[in-house]
């Protein structure tokens, strides 16, 4: 079975090259899978703008409101990264809505990924840290209030801890929130998550992998989960700007390899979304984010 891909053009909303934020990545992620033939056009979905309703169980109604009508404050773009205007606010809503999709079509196929998705600093009130919407936090929120699911656990494996994610779900027992990342990383001030593992810099591939590894089958012992949402962020890269945890492209493959591994043997499905990435030489990150649909196509 071809491994189920949701994308769609406009999670490009077109920064300037130099822009902090790679927006090209998008893009030419998309090349990358074409070029590995991972992109098939029958197990290739497009989704369409999370409607507020759904957006609003996450996050506080005023901001939904604001992020829809590019009206939000300075101070909240500024916490943000960027201005939310007409292109920013149409990609959050898409990548929302593209990890909705992404998530249903896992619980149907046993896997499927989103090709945007992981904006895990964006909070109940508001955005921080390049993330306008928290996708995972607004598809586990839906799928819960539709009763297509159960029990939910997220794997969090970016270099920055998932403050976000942890401030919306901290009062939803039936999602548990698990966070690995670098222990001295954004944000200064983390939210606990319901299990967090800090690490040092310059972990590494071997000292990553044996710490992941101890922790799965602890995660996966903890209830039965209907549906694990795996943010595969490759700023852990010893190459990316802003990742220090040193670990190569083969640690990458190895750490998807071992948390997809994990879980599909279990029987769970899995919805991948690629998160964090910020090299300067974007078609090398895009190469890295390709590595998470190679793996999860092993596995479709």
């Amino acid at each position: 079975m071809p491994l189920q891909i949701v994308h769609h053009p406009d999670y490009d909303a077109g920064f300037a090259v130099n822009h902090r934020f790679p927006m090209s990545k998008y893009p030419l992620l998309m090349q990358a899978l074409h070029a590995r033939g991972l992109i098939q056009a029958d197990a290739l979905s497009m989704p369409e703008p999370a409607p507020a309703s759904w957006l609003k169980l996450a996050h506080a109604a005023d901001y939904v409101d604001q992020v829809i009508a590019c009206t939000v404050p300075e101070k909240i773009e500024r916490e943000i990264g960027f201005p939310v205007g007409l292109r920013v606010s149409l990609r959050a809503q898409l990548a929302a809505g593209g990890t909705v999709l992404a998530a249903r079509l896992a619980l149907v196929n046993g896997i499927a990924c989103n090709s945007a998705g992981g904006s895990h600093h964006a909070r109940r009130a508001q955005g921080a840290g390049f993330c306008t919407f928290n996708d995972v936090a607004v598809a586990s929120l839906t799928l819960l209030a539709e009763g297509a699911v159960q029990n939910i656990l997220i794997v969090d494996l970016d270099v920055h801890q998932g403050d976000g994610t942890a401030d919306i779900l901290k009062d939803e027992p039936r999602a548990f929130t698990f966070s690995m990342h670098g222990e001295r990383n954004y944000p200064v001030r983390k939210i606990a998550s319901d299990l967090d593992v800090a690490l040092p810099d310059g972990t590494g591939d071997a000292a990553y992998l044996e710490r992941q590894g101890s922790i799965l089958p602890e995660l996966s012992g903890k209830a039965r989960w209907d549906i694990v949402f795996y943010n595969a962020g490759v700023v852990v890269h010893a190459e990316d700007r802003l990742g220090r945890l040193s670990l190569s492209d083969a640690g990458l493959r190895a750490r998807d390899t071992m948390v997809i591994g994990h879980f599909r043997a279990l029987g769970i499905p899995v919805c991948g979304v690629i998160g964090g990435g910020y090299s300067t030489d974007v078609a090398a990150l895009a190469a890295r984010h390709a590595i998470l649909f190679e793996v999860a196509a092993d596995f479709a």
